[in-house]
C-alpha cells in the first residue's frame, strides 16, 4: 500500500515537472528577430477559455428550459442550438471581418469568409483561427441571450432569421467600436469582456424582439408564469457561473498569472454578492427564500462585473456584485410595471446590469481610473457615451430587423400552438412524452416551408 502511494505521488510530482517545463520553455512572445510567433501557452488557455465559454450555451439552454412551461422546454433547446449555429455562419461570411478587419473607425473591411487573415492575430501570440474561436463563442452569447426575452411565442424559422443577422451585422459591428480599434477604442471606452459588447447587445436585440411580439396569450402582468423546472434552472446557472471563468479571464488573451488571477476572483466575487443580496431582497418582500431570484442575482453579478473585472478590486466586486442583485431583483418589477413580457429575466440580468457594469469601470476602476480613485469624471463621461453608442446602433436596428422579420415570414406562432405548446406543433416531440395527453392535430412537425393556419402576425 505505501510503494502504491509513492508511485502515485511520484507520478503526481513528475507529472507537475513537465507542465512547469512546459510553461517555462513555450512562454516566449518574439522570435529574435522581432516578428511575433505563436506561444503554446498562450494558445492553449485561449482555446480552453474559448471551449469553456462555447459550453455556456448548455448553461444558457438549461436555464431558459427550467424558466419555461413544460409544453415549450424542446423549442428552447432548440432555440438555443441553432442560435449558436446560425449566428456562426453570420459571423464566419462577414461578422468577423467587421468586427476585427483592418478598415475605419466605424466598421472592418476585410477577412470577409475568413479570407486574408494573418496566421498570428496582429498584437497577440496565438494564431488568428484561435482568435476567431474565441470571438465566435462571444458572438453565439449574444443571440442567445435574446431567445429567453422572446420565449414561448416566437416562430422557429423567425429565431433562426435573427440569429444570423446579430452574427452577421448587429453584434460585429458595436464590436468593432470596442474591441477592433474603432472610435469607442479611441475615445478610451472600456469594456473588458463584454458587459455591453455582448450582454447589452443580446439584451437590446431581445427587448425589441419581445416588444414587436407582445406579450403571451396568458400572461397577466403583476402575475407570475412560473417555470416548470427549478432543477434546470438551478444546473444552467452553475455552468453559466463555471463559463465565465472562461469567458471574463480568457479575454485577457495571455495566460499571465496575475491579470488572470484577479479576474477570476472579481468574477466570483461578484457572483457571491449578487446571489445573496437578490436572495434576501426576495426574503424580505415575500417571506421567501426565492432560489430562481438568487440565480438572477447571480448571473446579474457576473454581467456587471465583466465589463470592469480587471480594473478593480476584489473588494469593489463585492461591493458590485451587491448592487446587481439589487438590480436583477427590482428590474424584474420595472419589466412588469412597462408591461414588457420577459420570460426569464433576461433583460435585467444582460440589460440593466450590463449598463451598470460599463458604468463600473468609471466608479470603481483603480490607478486613477475610476471616480472613487482619483480619476473624476473623465472615464465616467466616456463609459454613459459607450452607452449611448450602444443604444443608438442596436435598438433601432433591432426593431427594424424584427418588423422587417414579420412582414415577410412571421415572427409569432398562432394562437393555437402557442396555447397548446410548440414543442409539438413545430418538432414534434414533447419534451416529457409521458405526461403527455391526446394532441393529435399537433403530433406532427409544422414544417417550414408551411403556412400555420392561425398566425397573429
Amino acid at each position: 500500500m505505501k510503494r502504491f502511494k509513492m508511485r502515485s505521488v511520484r507520478r503526481v510530482v513528475n507529472i507537475a515537472v513537465i507542465l512547469a517545463l512546459f510553461f517555462v520553455f513555450t512562454r516566449p512572445a518574439l522570435a529574435q528577430d522581432g516578428e511575433p510567433v505563436v506561444s503554446a501557452v498562450d494558445t492553449v488557455w485561449v482555446l480552453f477559455a474559448a471551449f469553456l465559454v462555447f459550453f455556456m450555451q448548455a448553461g444558457f439552454g438549461f436555464l431558459e428550459a427550467g424558466f419555461v412551461r413544460s409544453k415549450n422546454v424542446v423549442n428552447i433547446m432548440a432555440e438555443n442550438l441553432m442560435d449558436t449555429t446560425m449566428t456562426t455562419v453570420g459571423f464566419i461570411i462577414a461578422g468577423f471581418g467587421l468586427m476585427f478587419g483592418t478598415g475605419n473607425a466605424f466598421f472592418g473591411t476585410e477577412w470577409f469568409f475568413l479570407n486574408g487573415m494573418p496566421d498570428i492575430y496582429p498584437g497577440l501570440t496565438i494564431p488568428t483561427l484561435a482568435f476567431f474561436f474565441f470571438q465566435f463563442a462571444f458572438c453565439a452569447a449574444a443571440s442567445t441571450i435574446a431567445s429567453g426575452l422572446m420565449a414561448e411565442r416566437t416562430d422557429f424559422k423567425a429565431d433562426l432569421a435573427y440569429s444570423f443577422i446579430v452574427g452577421l451585422i448587429i453584434y460585429p459591428v458595436f464590436g468593432h467600436w470596442v474591441w477592433g480599434g474603432g472610435w469607442l477604442a479611441e475615445l478610451g471606452y472600456l469594456d473588458f469582456a463584454g458587459s455591453s459588447v455582448v450582454h447589452l447587445v443580446g439584451a437590446y436585440v431581445g427587448l425589441a424582439g419581445t416588444i414587436v411580439l407582445g406579450k403571451r396569450k396568458d400572461k397577466k402582468f403583476g402575475h407570475t408564469i412560473r417555470g416548470h423546472n427549478i432543477s434546470l434552472a438551478a444546473l444552467g446557472t452553475f455552468i453559466l457561473w463555471l463559463g465565465w471563468f472562461g469567458f471574463n479571464p480568457g479575454s485577457q488573451l495571455a495566460a499571465d498569472p496575475m491579470p488572470i488571477s484577479l479576474i477570476v476572483v472579481t468574477t466570483d466575487f461578484a457572483a457571491t454578492t449578487g446571489a445573496i443580496s437578490a436572495m434576501f431582497l426576495a426574503y424580505l418582500h415575500t417571506r421567501k427564500w426565492d432560489v430562481s431570484m438568487a440565480f438572477n442575482g447571480a448571473l446579474g453579478g457576473l454581467v456587471a462585473i465583466t465589463a470592469p473585472t480587471a480594473f478593480v478590486t476584489p473588494q469593489a466586486a463585492l461591493v458590485i456584485g451587491l448592487i446587481a442583485g439589487v438590480i436583477s431583483y427590482y428590474g424584474v418589477d420595472l419589466m412588469e410595471k412597462l408591461k414588457i413580457d420577459d420570460p426569464v429575466g433576461a433583460f435585467p440580468v444582460h440589460g440593466l446590469n450590463g449598463m451598470f457594469g460599463v458604468l463600473a469601470v468609471g466608479i470603481w476602476g483603480v490607478d486613477g481610473l475610476g471616480l472613487l480613485h482619483g480619476g473624476g469624471f473623465t472615464q465616467l463621461g466616456i463609459q454613459a457615451v459607450g452607452l449611448l453608442a450602444c443604444t443608438a446602433w442596436t435598438l433601432p436596428l433591432s426593431f427594424l430587423m424584427f418588423y422587417g422579420i414579420r412582414a415577410v415570414m412571421g415572427l409569432r406562432v398562432s394562437a393555437d400552438v402557442e396555447e397548446a405548446g410548440i414543442d409539438l406543433a413545430y418538432h414534434g416531440i414533447g419534451s416529457y412524452p409521458e405526461f403527455i395527453g391526446d394532441s393529435k392535430s399537433f403530433a406532427t412537425p409544422v414544417f417550414l416551408s408551411e403556412p400555420i393556419p392561425g398566425s397573429t402576425d
